[in-house]
């Protein structure tokens, strides 16, 4: 059995608040889940990677529910990105249970840290932004401790 990659476990920060607490809310949990799949050893990979399945399905699920709901212009966009990952996680959990392939798990995780923080700043954030001025007439606040801001690098 060999361990789980030293590097640094994905953590949640103040970089991806965006403002909506029930979105912020999914996405801590969508955080901690990539974070338990990065430190598990082998043997735990599959309960893990369920779990992350699990909880990618419900969160996919609510966003675009709040897309019908809102009638969000670019939730085709956003959906279709939804989609890509729930059909990689799915491929990846069959390659783990035919063949145990260990490596094509460990991928994925690096892919989903690589993928989560762009999804979330441009298709999550305009989400964010479209539900809060629907419901309180304006883009959210948004107060976020020691991360610069671009206007400041």
């Amino acid at each position: 059995m060999t361990e789980p990659k030293t590097a640094a476990a994905m953590e949640w920060s103040d970089s991806f608040v965006l403002g909506y607490p029930a979105m912020d809310h999914t996405h801590q949990e969508f955080v901690a889940c990539v974070a338990a799949l990065q430190r598990a050893d082998d043997a735990d990979l599959p309960v893990r990677l369920q779990a992350f399945a699990d909880h990618a399905m419900a969160h996919f699920q609510q966003e675009e529910r709040w897309m019908t709901e809102t009638d969000f212009p670019a939730a085709q966009c956003h959906a279709d990105e939804h989609a890509a990952v729930l059909k990689s996680v799915r491929e990846v959990q069959a390659l783990l249970a035919e063949r145990g392939d260990v490596g094509v798990v460990r991928q994925l995780v690096q892919a989903l840290v690589d993928w989560f923080p762009g999804h979330a700043d441009y298709l999550d954030a305009s989400l964010s932004h479209w539900m809060a001025k629907r419901s309180y007439g304006g883009a959210p606040v948004v107060l976020r401790r020691g991360v610069a801001s671009p206007a400041s690098n």
